[in-house]
């Protein structure tokens, strides 16, 4: 399986439940478990992240790290056209495609293969929110997508604050 991390994972995750003074082996711990093919982040969730500023962006810009991390695959225009389409609405307005930002090729990475891939996202499940309000979980449902939260995520692949590389 490869979770696939949308941006504010990563974001919240710095700056509330595992910010790195606090918790220094779990930022080692991401990025090995990059370089063994089981977390990565899709380009444009990497550069909605790297835009910014911060010790994230920099631990995120190291060469080795972004190497680790960075998936290498092309984002399918077809399928984040499908999830875009048929996973929030036909007639989307402008201000609707900025409010859902990147969260279609994120989906889409994970559609690609939904038996390999899982979307890793904070944002929880809101069955009646419509168009651009939808919520990550219900559209990878509605694709047959696994969506999880960065605690599931640990959970799975079991981290531990005494991992060692």
């Amino acid at each position: 399986m490869i979770y696939l991390l949308d941006a504010d994972t990563l974001i919240r995750a710095d700056a509330l439940y595992y910010p790195p003074k606090r918790f220094p082996t779990f930022w080692p711990w991401l990025a090995h478990q990059g370089a063994e093919g089981q977390i990565k982040i899709p380009s444009e969730q990497y550069e909605e992240i790297t835009a910014g500023k911060g010790e994230l962006v920099d631990w995120l810009k190291e060469p080795e790290v972004k190497v680790a991390l960075l998936f290498d695959e092309e984002a399918d225009t077809g399928l984040v056209s499908t999830v875009t389409l048929k996973g929030y609405a036909d007639d989307l307005t402008d201000l609707e495609l900025e409010k859902i930002g990147k969260d279609p090729f994120l989906i889409a990475a994970a559609l690609a293969d939904p038996r390999g891939r899982c979307v890793v996202s904070f944002e929880t499940s809101a069955p009646s929110k419509q168009r651009a309000n939808r919520k990550m979980p219900d559209v990878c449902s509605t694709f047959g997508v696994t969506c999880k939260n960065l605690f599931q995520l640990i959970n799975d692949l079991d981290f531990t604050t005494d991992w060692k590389p």
